[in-house]
């Protein structure tokens, strides 16, 4: 893809100087003839002040961290300005521009392997997009291949590791042979003609009108309860609501042996979603496996000196940074009280409603298989799987319980006999 400037070109200048992007913001502008303004430190660290900076400097063609864009895309513009066009790159863009910007989008891909840029494609405004917004195709000289594990293509429409070759390629790493030889390989299709590809360690997804999706590095991909989970196909169905402004999914083990889903979720300024109305709007775009267990809501994601998402520093959920259900009824039962402590200490909640899903609450088959136990354990009674996923809310759950609990006692002649409880309850507690 090719950029033109305008007759009067104003560039910025936004990237850290150690982000390699600065290369790509400085000569090519000064080689066209434009002239290039340096944002300051704080200016180019807020959404809202580079907006503003960008309209008084009369910026005509910028660039802008991904991070960063993704800020800027909430806030108004006017109808009418110099900008005319935004490049982006250096991370996953999750949104689509809104309708009504003055000036075009341009998401760019490339490592610093292959000289900065080696895909580029304009993104237009699309809130029914099923997949991220796409990072184009290769750009002129370059050449870009979706290889599996075996470096042999992969069927278009699936993930594949993106492979980039081309006159940009670099000659390796310096005084590192291993890595040289780990990453930058024979490229299968040249027919032995020795052309290099570069292994980039991300994933991709050829599109059908000849796009390529990033979907997230290779060593990003979740495996949880034998699922393999790709974290950007869950991030791009999130972003789909029209709330939600940004995120990112991760996987966290914050207790031992129980890893799960976490989203981490900007919203607009007045949004007020509960976790289960989030959960059932991604219910029906994914299946249960890949539904988060906790939503996480941050004004703005962590970033690196290079303006990348520090995910390091994403905080681990708590009942006040991440979305709850307002519990509108307590316990009625002994029955439902007892089902709803097993339940809240199972999925690490406070409080559980009479009507809240096990399953949109993060619970999961694993998990349902020690709500099994705990049932038997309590009541005296066994509860098969099929019956958790049919009766999945404390309320529904505890009929069945009592049910199950009625035929057993009348089974055994003693219809009247109260309810059995295993073990002290406080001790559970």
């Amino acid at each position: 893809m090719a950029l033109s400037t305008s007759p009067r070109p104003i560039a910025s200048q936004v990237a850290g100087l150690s982000f390699d992007a600065a290369v790509w913001e400085i000569w090519p502008y000064l080689a066209a003839g434009a002239s290039v303004h340096f944002a300051d430190e704080v200016t180019r660290n807020s959404a809202e002040l580079l907006r503003d900076w960008m309209l008084a400097n009369r910026i005509t063609i910028g660039f802008v961290p991904t991070p960063l864009l993704e800020g800027m895309l909430t806030l108004g513009w006017p109808s009418r300005a110099d900008l005319r066009v935004i490049l982006t790159g250096g991370d996953m863009l999750h949104h689509y521009p809104p309708a009504g910007l003055p000036f075009t989008l341009v998401n760019n891909y490339g490592p610093t392997e292959c000289t900065v840029v080696a895909t580029s494609g304009t993104v237009p405004p699309d809130r029914d997009a099923t997949m991220p917004p796409p990072i184009g195709r290769a750009i002129d000289n370059t050449v870009v291949h979706l290889l599996d594990e075996h470096l042999q293509p992969v069927v278009p429409g699936t993930p594949g590791e993106i492979c980039v070759g081309g006159a940009g390629l670099a000659r390796g790493y310096h005084k590192r042979p291993d890595l040289t030889g780990e990453r930058f390989v024979p490229d299968p299709s040249a027919g032995g003609a020795g052309g290099l590809l570069y292994r980039t360690g991300d994933l991709g997804r050829l599109l059908p009108d000849g796009q390529i999706a990033y979907l997230g590095r290779i060593d990003d991909q979740i495996k949880i309860r034998g699922y393999r989970i790709e974290p950007g196909e869950i991030s791009s169905a999130l972003n789909r609501h029209p709330d939600v402004w940004g995120s990112l999914v991760v996987a966290r083990e914050d207790d031992p042996g129980n890893k799960r889903l976490v989203a981490y979720v900007m919203l607009g300024e007045d949004a007020d979603l509960s976790h289960t109305e989030l959960s059932e709007f991604l219910g029906d775009y994914l299946p249960d496996y890949m539904l988060p267990a906790a939503f996480v809501r941050l004004e703005a994601f962590p970033l690196t000196p290079h303006g990348k998402i520090d995910r390091a520093a994403l905080p681990a959920p708590t009942p006040d940074n991440t979305l709850q259900d307002e519990v509108a009824d307590g316990p009625r039962t002994d029955t439902e009280e007892r089902v709803a402590e097993i339940l809240g200490e199972l999925l690490d909640l406070e409080e559980i409603g009479l009507d809240d899903n096990f399953f949109m609450l993060g619970g999961h088959s694993l998990l349902g298989a020690q709500v099994i136990a705990r049932l038997r354990e309590t009541f005296g009674v066994q509860i098969d799987l099929r019956s958790l996923f049919e009766s999945p809310t404390v309320a529904s759950l505890s009929v069945e319980v009592d049910r199950l609990a009625a035929q057993r006692d009348a089974s055994s002649g003693s219809g009247n006999r109260p309810l059995a409880v295993s073990g002290n309850p406080e001790s559970e507690r």
